[in-house]
């Protein structure tokens, strides 16, 4: 019999693993809504929802909490790159999204009720990770801000359906995503009274770039 130094009783006051469940087929009211609004997204919301219980997903979420983004502001070699580096786990959890269509549905499918699809994928999502949900989220909003002619292959870039993290111009990448960054001066999340002004400043190989100004 082997006796182990540090032994504890054993532990039978706890919950099972969340696991083998499906956020999608085990919320009556979450189908319901479907059901009544855009029935044929179900397919896709069951094959979203059994992620949220699946012990291996479970895992990528612990880890891409447990190990947050770091700056890398040079390479090895000295030159400047300014690059935020994510655990691998992160980047699998928004290759997860990003094959579900969590930011691109609304505007890809032919079906009706795109939007309400979309939000029930989006849901679902936020129940495996929260720390995708901004991103995935942001790329499924700026999508009409992008009507101008020059930002063509950025709306054909976050709508691809593929996530592709390698730090490259897009033109070189197979899908893109769309994220934001604000400042603020004072408190307050009224984003009606965000003064800002957008100031051509060249044209480059990728696009127009502007600078723009202003606070929340």
């Amino acid at each position: 019999m082997t006796i182990h130094a540090h032994a504890t009783h054993q532990v039978l006051n706890q919950a099972r693993p969340a696991t083998g469940w499906n956020a999608f087929s085990g919320d009556a009211v979450l189908q319901g809504v479907v059901a009544r609004g855009a029935a044929w997204v179900a397919d896709k919301a069951a094959a979203l929802g059994a992620q949220a219980g699946d012990g291996e997903v479970q895992e990528l979420a612990r880890l891409a909490n447990r190990h947050g983004p770091e700056l890398r502001t040079h390479d090895r070699y000295g030159n400047r790159v300014d690059w935020v580096e994510f655990h691998p786990a992160w980047h699998e959890l928004m290759g997860l999204a990003f094959a579900h269509q969590v930011p691109s549905l609304a505007w890809t499918t032919t079906q009706p009720s795109g939007h309400l699809a979309r939000a029930v994928m989006s849901y679902l999502l936020n129940q495996i990770e929260h720390g995708v949900g901004c991103p995935t989220g942001m790329t499924y909003a700026a999508f009409p801000g992008l009507a101008q002619p020059e930002f063509a292959l950025w709306r054909q870039r976050i709508t691809s359906g593929r996530y592709d993290k390698r730090p490259l111009p897009v033109a070189q990448k197979t899908g893109a995503s769309i994220g934001y960054a604000m400042t603020e001066k004072q408190g307050g999340s009224d984003l009606r009274q965000t003064q800002t002004t957008a100031r051509f400043l060249e044209e480059t190989r990728e696009g127009r770039v502007y600078l723009i100004t202003g606070h929340k």
